[in-house]
């Protein structure tokens, strides 16, 4: 057979597979062009006419991101949103990272209990303690607060990062901390000067995973926040679907703005992302 003829075989085996690739990123990719275009059209076109309209009527206007920012309070939204994630994203990553650490490095009565309890924590679905929380949190005064939302999201999500840094730690060369130890580091020094360096890609992972977690999540700040003046993006956004009576113009924009953010986040860590979701499970 010739290598012409191969190439085409190839290719034929190939097109079932390339179809369906194609198709299936066809039906996730138009309706995002669909909220961009329906951002950038004006209220009555919106409602008058479909967005792909957009093609022989190309009239655009920036004046829906405007009125999102002042009128929708999306401005306001997102310095609460990056005030929940944030804090919510660094602690997990500090807290989980730390646990992981000492669970696979360090030797003391009760360490597989832990380690167990901590995974067993994975099957608990955060909604079964929603109102046992809801009315802790009330007791002590948290509720309305943007700690309350730290908290709960930070305590729901160590259980995982223990999980995933844990393999990654384990695997980590003994040799390099004793060698730390003869030049006098103690567990403390090394920790923070040795082995988080060298462990950025699966600190980014868990981070990236926090923070996309954090920001999108709606059902959490609703209840612990309400409608405050504290709601981050998700309450505000949907807090103008009812307002605007379902107006696509302002809340497509105010959709668009809420994700530029996770969307610069992850172009800039998912390098880091796919390396250190592998490096824990592999080497665990």
């Amino acid at each position: 057979m010739s290598p012409t003829a191969v190439r085409i075989s190839r290719a034929a085996r190939r097109a079932p597979v390339h179809l369906t690739l194609i198709l299936v990123t066809t039906l996730w990719v138009v309706p995002l062009v669909g909220v961009i275009v329906y951002a950038f059209r004006t209220p009555n076109d919106a409602v008058t006419s479909g967005w792909w309209t957009i093609i022989t009527d190309p009239l655009f206007t920036v004046r829906n991101f405007a009125d999102a920012i002042t009128t929708g309070g999306i401005g306001r939204a997102l310095i609460n949103s990056l005030l929940i994630t944030v804090p919510t994203t660094i602690l997990t990553v500090l807290l989980s990272a730390i646990a992981a650490y000492a669970l696979a490095r360090m030797r003391f009565r009760g360490r597989v209990v832990v380690l167990v309890s901590a995974v067993a924590l994975l099957v608990v679905p955060p909604q079964l303690t929603l109102v046992p929380v809801l009315r802790l949190f009330r007791e002590l005064g948290l509720v309305g607060s943007i700690p309350s939302v730290w908290f709960y999201q930070v305590g729901f999500v160590i259980p995982f990062g223990v999980f995933l840094l844990y393999g990654f730690f384990r695997a980590f060369p003994g040799e390099i901390l004793e060698a730390a130890a003869l030049d006098g580091a103690g567990p403390v020094r090394a920790f923070f000067r040795i082995v988080v360096p060298t462990s950025v890609p699966a600190l980014a992972a868990l981070a990236i995973m926090q923070f996309m977690w954090s920001w999108n999540d709606l059902l959490i700040p609703l209840l612990f926040l309400g409608s405050a003046s504290d709601a981050p993006v998700t309450v505000t956004v949907a807090g103008m679907i009812q307002s605007t009576g379902g107006g696509l113009s302002m809340v497509t924009a105010g959709a668009i703005l809420a994700m530029i953010v996770p969307v610069v986040v992850t172009l800039v860590l998912q390098r880091f992302f796919i390396r250190g979701i592998l490096g824990g499970a592999v080497r665990g």
